[in-house]
């Protein structure tokens, strides 16, 4: 909101200091174009506006001492003040989460922890959104019966919980180790998703040469981090004795 808030502000100064370099002809119009920015700003208000007039002579050359202006033109100074009020009004509104709830007990669900459930609804609706992903390939089964369904979303159901497990794992043992992970741009980071250490991990192969050697090829410095943070039995899955 205070970014959104002063962009706007920003937005308004430049059109309080557009408005104070034009010049008009009457005192009237300079009021009307005054009372239309007045209408217009919402996070600012402008404070000690004054309206100068500026004597104006036709010809070329210096006017005489005596003489009358020809005509005059007008113009506002002023300045630009926030609206301190305003801000604290929407800051209070903004900063509202409303939720609603059967449980009247507050010992038995504060309000804090109302809010943080609610909140981590959307680890599982993430978590239902990767097995909707084509590339769980969930869409090409076909079942007609209901026993046959539930089967199969509770087999999908115990994949998710297994991918929640293994991404909640790799991140809880790169901040302990205070070590990063390359996202898809190559930034590191402390909190990829299951999903892209998979992609990540896809290309590494097994060669067997004449049932006497196995090679893992393709496997880099980053695999070898994250499997040995995971523990020894992921390290003997990949070193091809697992």
């Amino acid at each position: 909101m205070d970014k959104a808030s002063l962009k706007q502000t920003s937005a308004e100064l430049k059109a309080f200091e557009q408005l104070c370099r034009q010049t008009f002809s009457c005192e009237t119009d300079t009021r009307k174009a005054l009372s239309e920015l007045e209408k217009k700003i919402r996070h600012t208000q402008v404070f000690e506006a004054r309206l100068i007039a500026q004597s104006r002579y036709g010809g070329p050359g210096r006017p005489a001492k005596k003489r009358l202006p020809d005509y005059q033109t007008y113009r506002i100074e002023g300045e630009l003040a926030s609206r301190l009020e305003l801000h604290q009004q929407r800051l209070h509104r903004e900063s509202c989460f409303i939720l609603a709830t059967n449980q009247q007990d507050l010992e038995a669900l504060s309000d804090e922890d109302l809010s943080k459930t609610y909140k981590d609804q959307q680890k599982a609706e993430r978590g239902f959104r990767f097995l909707k992903d084509p590339l769980f390939m969930a869409s090409t089964l076909f079942l007609k019966s209901p026993e046959r369904i539930m089967a199969l979303m509770m087999v999908m159901t115990l994949c998710l919980m297994v991918y929640a497990a293994l991404e909640y794992r790799i991140r809880q043992s790169l901040i302990q180790a205070q070590q990063t992970f390359p996202n898809q741009v190559g930034k590191p980071i402390s909190n990829p998703t299951a999903r892209w250490v998979f992609q990540f991990f896809a290309g590494i192969h097994v060669l067997v040469v004449a049932h006497m050697q196995t090679l893992i090829l393709n496997i880099n410095e980053y695999h070898w981090l994250l499997l040995k943070l995971l523990g020894e039995p992921y390290e003997k899955i990949y070193s091809g004795d697992g």
